[in-house]
């Protein structure tokens, strides 16, 4: 049975596949879900995930992911509006707003929600790093401009990338609670 990954981002794609080869094939599902405007990530990601596993009527469980770029000097802009920032902004145009702060940490938090039948449960990471002016050709979306440990993440490649990710990280925690269930 394969689990349906709901995003059109092909870059989120390749990190799950990445991560989850070892547990069940990940199969990309376009499907435009309604996304609540809320300030909680979980509330995002779960209100998309049921929606979307009741849309579908089947028994292949979805998960869906929800991620924002948490910046310190700017009291957690944009979070979870990162996506929408980043297409009507630009990510240059934040690490411009940024530039001049004293304070360039910033956090990428990922939750993710998975549903089933039985229901829904959440997933989170997130990795703390500082943001720098854009470098790199790899990754996608804030990754020229959040540096980790002196690279940016989009600088690394995507095993790299997975072994630190904030996805990655929730990709983990989900691998292992989906690995114990299936044990059953």
């Amino acid at each position: 049975m394969a689990i349906r990954f709901v995003t059109s981002n092909e870059g989120k794609v390749r990190e799950a596949r990445e991560y989850l080869a070892d547990i069940e094939p990940i199969e990309q599902i376009n499907y435009d879900y309604t996304e609540v405007q809320s300030d909680s990530l979980e509330e995002i990601a779960t209100h998309g995930a049921r929606e979307t596993f009741e849309a579908l009527s089947s028994d292949e469980p979805v998960i869906v992911d929800d991620t924002g770029l948490f910046i310190d000097s700017l009291e957690g802009f944009p979070g979870p509006y990162s996506a929408y920032v980043e297409d009507t902004v630009g990510v240059e145009r934040v690490w411009r707003l940024t530039s001049e702060e004293k304070n360039k940490r910033a956090r990428f938090r990922t939750v993710l929600a998975y549903a089933d039948e039985t229901g829904t449960e959440t997933f989170e990471g997130s990795v703390a790093g500082t943001l720098v002016a854009p470098r790199g050709e790899g990754g996608f979306g804030y990754d020229p401009i959040f540096e980790y440990n002196g690279e940016t993440l989009a600088e690394m490649d995507t095993e790299a990338k997975n072994a630190i990710s904030h996805r990655g990280r929730a990709l983990a925690e989900f691998a292992e609670w989906y690995g114990e269930r299936t044990d059953d």
